[in-house]
């Protein structure tokens, strides 16, 4: 039997719903080993208000970290998560092109202090200019579409679909602009551009505020279905499935948030 593995370079979310956790749960559902390289430790305040507190990982130890699983290990895909300064966005463009390293998910997250301000705007720009153009699917969300192809705030389909052209110029193979139940529509809906066709990505509408580590679980399903050779419209297409399913059975944590339900396509959708 062959286990395909997959790498997730990211943050650590302690309380385990997003971040690397949603990365490894997401792998291990969909039958792929995964290993992580840290970029930085989030933990939360229970005493105020769930505040973040942000721990960084020195540039030294996440290379060490890349060394064991690439060298010593070897991957079939790889995605991106939480890369909070230019030095770590470029050390994980320089390592896709050391190892010529093959199906790269780029999450592109980025922090907000507002609507429409990033909290810094140096690393949209390394990002743009350094990682997004190995990605094989970048996977925005309304907010870091609208950083990245230097848009207003994105607030219909069309300009879901204008984002996506304007990112897919900087070099990504595949742009999933996602737009969930943030969009006037019917359904909850993604734009994918291939370069030539936008396709609509519908599922149901779900009623929750219970989407922490949505973003994460989603783009790590894609990063699992790559690894184990899975088309690019097909891996998208199971992630979706996916991740409605892990929204549609999320479920509160604690007073501050609630997490997607990892489980939840394996113990609901298949059955």
């Amino acid at each position: 039997m062959t286990m395909y593995k997959a790498l997730t370079i990211a943050g650590s979310d302690s309380s385990g719903g997003a971040g690397i956790q949603a990365d490894l749960k997401t792998f291990q559902e969909r039958g792929v080993y995964g290993m992580t390289a840290l970029t930085t430790i989030v933990a939360m305040d229970p005493h105020n208000n769930w505040f973040h507190q942000v721990f960084p990982i020195d540039l030294a130890t996440i290379e060490a970290q890349l060394e064991t699983i690439i060298v010593g290990v070897g991957v079939h895909a790889m995605k991106t998560g939480m890369l909070p300064t230019t030095d770590i966005i470029e050390l994980a463009a320089k390592t896709i092109e050391k190892h010529n390293l093959t199906n790269v998910v780029v999450d592109p997250v980025m922090v907000c202090k507002g609507a429409d301000e990033a909290l810094h705007p140096e690393n949209t720009v390394c990002y743009r200019e350094v990682l997004v153009p190995k990605a094989t699917v970048v996977t925005p969300n309304l907010f870091e579409a609208a950083q990245l192809s230097g848009q207003a705030p994105i607030r219909s389909i069309d300009e879901m679909k204008e984002a996506a052209a304007k990112i897919h110029e900087l070099g990504a193979k595949y742009v999933l602009v996602k737009g969930g139940s943030k969009i006037p529509h019917e359904k909850a809906v993604d734009v994918l551009y291939d370069g030539e066709t936008f396709e609509l990505l519908e599922s149901d509408r779900i009623d929750t505020t219970y989407t922490h580590g949505a973003g994460c679980t989603y783009s790590a399903a894609i990063t699992a279905e790559l690894a184990k050779g899975k088309p690019v419209k097909e891996a998208i297409a199971t992630a979706k499935a996916f991740i409605t399913e892990a929204i549609r059975h999320s479920f509160p944590l604690n007073q501050y948030v609630g997490p997607t339900n990892h489980a939840a396509y394996r113990l609901y959708k298949e059955q």
